[in-house]
């Protein structure tokens, strides 16, 4: 994938050696989360694993003018007519998303234009959320009687909380980038223009943890999203002790801290 790479609905570039870029390339029907989309999403994460070194960072994101404005509705008339299909569908789109959250690198949606329904279930299955300050966020499935299949309904609660989650699901109400932030559906905003700037700073940032690090920190945090607390705890004990005492990277950051240099992680 040197340079940028048309794969189905899908550009991928290399933004760096570190930094893959993924966007999603039906502009004309506003990025429709689909089955063609989501089989190539699945493909490129198949490449992405099967390279000697994965990459540190993916960034999904989608032509202009939306991020992704959900389902294709038209397509839909006609899936909702075979049950198998439908979920067969929505299974594969848990299966991504699922995939998104566990992925050893760090998975940033860079939401630069109208994210709503199956687009804001693609941005909250990746760990981190960039949105452009002009860009309009929701759920909005009810505006067309409509129900998240995507973990719409369970990742919206556990990101926002309850009652904020309940009023974003029920009103079908679009919000602004910034109301987004302070409900907690977004992690950072940027300013139009600096959007990819941004974003790919961060995409940096996030390149130079540790790979191992980030897998156990990913781990951790799906425990979190998951389980009781006690156990959330327990289990952060258990991992916690076995990736101090056996890992290279933990001793590596110690040692870089105390001789005052950048750490070498090499992701045992």
């Amino acid at each position: 994938m040197d340079g940028a790479s048309e794969h189905g609905p899908l550009i991928v570039e290399e933004a760096n050696e570190q930094v893959v870029v993924a966007c999603l390339n039906r502009p004309e029907s506003r990025n429709p989360i689909d089955v063609e989309t989501v089989a190539a999403l699945h493909a490129l994460l198949d490449r992405l694993e099967q390279r000697p070194e994965q990459p540190r960072a993916l960034v999904v994101t989608g032509a202009p003018p939306a991020f992704s404005a959900g389902g294709d509705l038209k397509k839909y008339r006609d899936l909702y007519r075979s049950p198998a299909a439908f979920g067969e569908f929505l299974e594969e789109l848990g299966r991504l998303l699922a995939r998104f959250e566990a992925a050893q690198y760090a998975t940033i949606a860079m939401v630069n234009g109208a994210c709503a329904a199956g687009g804001l279930e693609l941005a909250l299955g990746c760990d981190v959320v960039v949105a452009a300050e002009s860009a309009p966020i929701g759920d909005a499935h009810v505006n067309f009687g409509q129900l998240p299949g995507g973990g719409g309904s369970q990742r919206l609660v556990r990101a926002v909380g309850l009652m904020r989650a309940r009023g974003i699901l029920l009103s079908g109400r679009m919000y602004s980038a910034r109301e987004a932030l302070d409900l907690g559906m977004v992690s950072r905003v940027a300013p139009d223009e600096q959007l990819r700037e941004a974003t790919l700073e961060l995409a940096g940032e996030l390149a130079r943890v540790s790979p191992l690090t980030m897998r156990r920190m990913k781990e951790l945090v799906a425990v979190a999203m998951n389980a009781p607390l006690d156990r959330g705890l327990e289990e952060e004990r258990t991992v916690v002790a076995e990736y101090a005492t056996r890992s290279h990277d933990a001793r590596e950051g110690l040692e870089a801290f105390a001789e005052r240099r950048s750490p070498r992680f090499e992701g045992r």
